[in-house]
């Protein structure tokens, strides 16, 4: 059994995964920094595992939050809603496609490229502008894309295509996928709750992936299996309330905030590797 202090590191970090994930700002960023000063006491193959595999904490937040909008049988939809939402899986799993291809081919490679404070730094600071001038630029313009049953196949894939820049780390998918769907004229809802949906296959996926990778060369000891099961727990709780924050602030508010945010972070980011 991991003691207190061990269990009080993972509920830090599943906190931070749990709103770092679907807020615009990178989980990866934070979760360097978090690692600086919060070391688990692990083996570096099971932390590179736990990191991920939280992430489905996260996802069922978003299968418990939408459970009704995204189950295709529920008795109380009609035969024509049933049909909708069988689409929409259709163009979630359209959307999923370029980053599932190149993240199964490439995911190693990339992370032994990208995976580090330089990259994190540049990311964070360059796609915090971009939300900044993208926002400034939907000042005036409306939206073309309001209902996510508006959203075509055809837009569907553009926003997976914008999804792999999310391979890069510090990019932030959910940054990615947002960013891109406003650029194509998403409504800033319709992209966030989109963004939610891609995010289902795509992180069972990465989580699916790294438990055989790391079962392949490691075994699971009873203190991992609980420092695993409290980091999904946390992950899932704090994920119910930040998802629920981001689509009530974003009825009233821009995601500029989130850029200058992104900004910020990059350049304590930045000062903390350079200095320290």
């Amino acid at each position: 059994m991991p003691d207190i202090f061990e269990i009080l590191k993972v509920i830090f970090i599943g906190i931070v995964q749990g709103i770092t994930e679907w807020l615009p700002v990178s989980s990866t960023g934070h979760m360097i920094l978090a690692d600086e000063f919060v070391k688990l006491n692990v083996t570096e193959a099971f932390l590179e595992m736990f990191l991920v595999v939280i992430q489905f904490g996260s996802i069922l937040a978003v299968l418990v939050l939408y459970f009704h909008k995204l189950n295709p049988f529920s008795p109380k939809k009609t035969a024509a809603e049933k049909g909708e939402t069988l689409t929409l899986w259709g163009k979630v799993i359209v959307g999923v496609l370029p980053a599932a291809v190149i993240g199964l081919l490439f995911d190693d490679l990339l992370n032994e490229i990208f995976y580090n404070p330089a990259t994190v730094t540049i990311t964070l600071i360059v796609y915090g502008v971009l939300f900044i001038l993208l926002e400034n630029r939907n000042k005036k313009l409306s939206p073309k894309i309001n209902e996510l049953s508006e959203l075509s196949y055809k837009t569907a894939l553009s926003i997976g295509l914008f999804q792999l820049l999310s391979l890069i780390p510090g990019t932030s998918r959910s940054g990615s996928t947002i960013l891109g769907a406003m650029l194509i004229g998403s409504s800033r809802f319709v992209a966030a709750e989109y963004s939610f949906f891609l995010a289902i296959p795509v992180m069972c996926g990465a989580s699916l992936l790294k438990v055989v990778k790391f079962f392949l060369d490691n075994t699971l000891a009873g203190g991992e299996i609980v420092i695993l099961a409290i980091g999904m727990i946390v992950a899932f709780l704090v994920s119910v309330f930040a998802i629920k924050f981001l689509m009530g602030y974003i009825k009233k508010h821009d995601f500029k905030a989130f850029g200058y945010y992104r900004i910020i972070l990059g350049i304590v980011v930045a000062l903390y590797f350079i200095f320290c």
